[in-house]
């Protein structure tokens, strides 16, 4: 799951980034609210938490563009305001949940994955390809009924793939996705979780899922069923 801050704090915005990258979460970061705006235009994100105060766009400026612009991402705003009209004015724009500084970091990941879920459905808390489930309410994977343990980094991995079964990934895009950096053409970083995960999901199985075209990356499909 790809997460947007904008939140021009740089202490909030470290410990918003670290509690949501331990349950995750990809994260891009902006203190700016133009800068920040561009960034939710230019990439498909599953969630924005958003601060109201900001150089720039303000808060609620942004979300009004967002919307204008017929993004429908769900996004929180966090306020350090206690005035109500301030909320009524992000609701009413078009926020999906605010969030009163200081917050609970448990919270701030709670409302964040609800909006997610309610937004993209059952198929983002539950993948399916041939025998292997994931769950990620749970964080939990099995193959042919049988728990298998991954790290979180695998974990995001194999959700990376199971969202898009059959869609070829190049290793570029899963290093963005999953590591959330640019992806350095020098390190075998992405073929070696590969290896890690095949040998947890596949080795003990004939009906082998994660797939490698050559040339380009990584998929995964049933491969009694070609293209899925």
């Amino acid at each position: 799951m790809r997460l947007l801050i904008i939140e021009d704090e740089k202490s909030i915005t470290r410990f918003i980034r670290k509690g949501m990258e331990e349950h995750g979460f990809a994260v891009d970061v902006s203190h700016h609210g133009d800068e920040g705006l561009a960034m939710a235009l230019a990439t498909p994100y599953d969630s924005i938490i958003l601060d109201i105060m900001l150089p720039g766009r303000d808060g609620l400026s942004v979300l009004k563009a967002l919307r204008e612009a017929k993004h429908t991402v769900p996004v929180l705003l966090l306020t350090a305001r206690v005035d109500v009209s301030d909320r009524v004015a992000g609701l009413n724009l078009g926020a999906d949940d605010y969030l009163s500084k200081p917050f609970a970091m448990d919270e701030l990941v709670a409302r964040v994955k609800a909006l997610v879920r309610r937004n993209t459905g059952e198929r983002l808390t539950f993948y399916r390809v041939a025998d292997l489930h994931l769950c990620l309410t749970r964080r939990e994977v099995m193959r042919n009924g049988k728990p298998i343990e991954l790290t979180m980094r695998e974990f995001s991995l194999l959700e990376c793939l199971m969202r898009s079964p059959g869609q070829v990934f190049t290793r570029t895009q899963i290093c963005e996705r999953v590591w959330n950096y640019q992806f350095d053409p020098g390190t075998n970083l992405v073929d070696v979780y590969i290896q890690r995960l095949r040998r947890k999901l596949d080795d003990d199985d004939e009906n082998r899922l994660i797939q490698t075209v050559r040339g380009i990356g990584y998929s995964i499909r049933n491969p009694e069923v070609p293209g899925t």
